[in-house]
């Protein structure tokens, strides 16, 4: 096989869940065109899973982000973590790419997540080419960009935002940082940071489909060399030409999947609201205790993903009540949870993989956005794509148990809901068709892979 290979790519995600499964995905993507890929995980997560050197066809390797025995710093500070991992980061990187200068295939194209600017002077630095992969949706992509060119203006004092190419945009809309100005100032720095030298990229691909996002994809070509790429699903999902592609299998948390899978094996179709708010979100007491009781009043089936560290604030009656109406575990293999027939609904912090997930399965969605990317994508997913309904928050930030309730009706068996079904079984064929052979995200993967064949050659 080595011999075959016509280029070599090295996938640098941010290390996190939401950013490593979109790459570990495109990589077996990119494998199917001929290329070997190589995905690099930090040190501290590689010994943390006991990673081996690869996952199926894809090969794994690891940089250093600073804390390799420990993972994020025990503070909790960001602004350290990311100035270690830059550091760290650049130099373990650049020593990669030189022990695979000495192998039979040396890197040709490194394709990193953007939130790692740096990564891309290192590749350049190197001789390579280099892509940024987004994994974010470009309409968020295209607000931050606006931000660091300067073309938006922050603190916003008037609304709705205008945003060339984007829908209009009112103040809960846009990403939490611009909302709640002063909130996580070193993130938002690396969010604003991912467009500092996209001058010297070779290609910005998106995870996101053409027909999903045209207008804010056409506005983006403008200025920068866009391709959509996605949606990066698995292939079983969607256009099948991949073998034994059916889930992500690199989890950062501990799955016990059979839990899921074996409680949901007997529900009804479409009887079930899947529950999810991605690997970071954390919700307070009082907000748990009010989603504890808007899903059991709704009076449907439910499965409820919330880690451990959630869990000691469920009301202290809940647990012992659930009886088979409910089941709540700390991690589950969400693709092939939104995939089971059983499900009817997701209810979502909206997260970009989350979302993009239930799109392309066709899944109607309750959105309830937190953080970061996820109003923008709760604005998306009601007003644009209109497949979900976004929940609404009292005066101290907390949705109520009887909101809960009302929203999962209304998507389940509302008049509005089975326009939202009908429309996320657009968004699905849709999804495929981008895939598929021919389709516009394949074609723009083959032109990547074309372009590195050509440097390599």
């Amino acid at each position: 096989m080595e011999e075959s290979w016509k280029g070599h790519v090295l996938l640098v995600p941010y290390p996190g869940q939401g950013h490593i499964n979109p790459m570990m995905q495109f990589s077996r993507r990119l494998i199917s065109k001929g290329l070997k890929a190589t995905l690099v995980n930090s040190i501290f997560i590689a010994k943390s899973m006991k990673l081996g050197s690869s996952i199926g066809p894809v090969h794994l390797d690891v940089i250093s982000d600073g804390f390799d025995e420990e993972g994020f710093p025990t503070g909790g500070s960001s602004e350290l973590y990311l100035e270690k991992l830059e550091a760290a980061g650049s130099k373990t990187l650049s020593e990669l790419i030189v022990k695979y200068r000495s192998t039979p295939y040396p890197i040709d194209c490194v394709i990193y997540e953007p939130f790692l600017h740096w990564v891309l002077d290192v590749a350049k630095d190197f001789g390579v080419m280099g892509a940024a992969f987004f994994t974010q949706p470009c309409v968020v992509d295209y607000i931050y960009y606006n931000i660091q060119h300067g073309l938006l203006s922050l603190p916003i004092t008037s609304a709705p935002v205008s945003i060339p190419g984007l829908p209009l945009l009112e103040p809960r809309d846009m990403p939490s940082f611009i909302n709640v100005p002063g909130s996580y100032p070193a993130y938002f720095k690396m969010l604003l940071d991912q467009f500092s030298n996209t001058d010297k990229v070779d290609y910005i691909l998106i995870n996101t489909f053409y027909k999903l996002e045209a207008e804010a994809v056409d506005t983006i070509s403008k200025v920068c060399p866009t391709l959509t790429i996605g949606p990066t699903v698995p292939s079983r999902y969607l256009d099948k030409r991949i073998e034994d592609d059916d889930y992500y299998n690199l989890d950062l948390f501990t799955l016990h999947a059979s839990i899921s899978t074996n409680w949901i094996s007997n529900k009804p179709p479409r009887s079930v609201v899947y529950v999810a708010f991605g690997s970071i979100s954390n919700l307070c007491e009082k907000q748990i205790e009010e989603l504890s009781w808007g899903l059991k009043n709704s009076n449907y089936y439910f499965l409820w993903v919330i880690r451990e560290s959630g869990q000691i604030n469920l009301p202290k009656t809940f647990m012992e009540d659930l009886g088979e109406k409910g089941c709540v575990v700390g991690w589950s293999p969400q693709v092939r949870m939104l995939a089971n027939e059983a499900v009817g609904c997701f209810l979502t912090h909206c997260g970009w993989n989350s979302t993009i997930e239930a799109l392309s399965l066709g899944m109607p969605m309750v959105a309830m956005p937190q953080w970061t990317d996820q109003p923008p994508n709760a604005k998306l997913v009601e007003d644009a794509w209109k497949v979900g309904i976004r929940v609404k928050v009292d005066e101290e930030g907390i949705v109520p148990r009887d909101e809960i309730e009302c929203c999962i009706k209304e998507v389940m068996e509302g008049e509005k809901g089975e326009e939202m079904k009908k429309n996320a079984k657009k968004w699905r064929e849709l999804a495929i068709e981008a895939v598929s052979e021919g389709g516009s995200s394949d074609k723009n993967i083959d032109e990547l892979v074309s372009k590195i064949i050509k440097f390599k050659n």
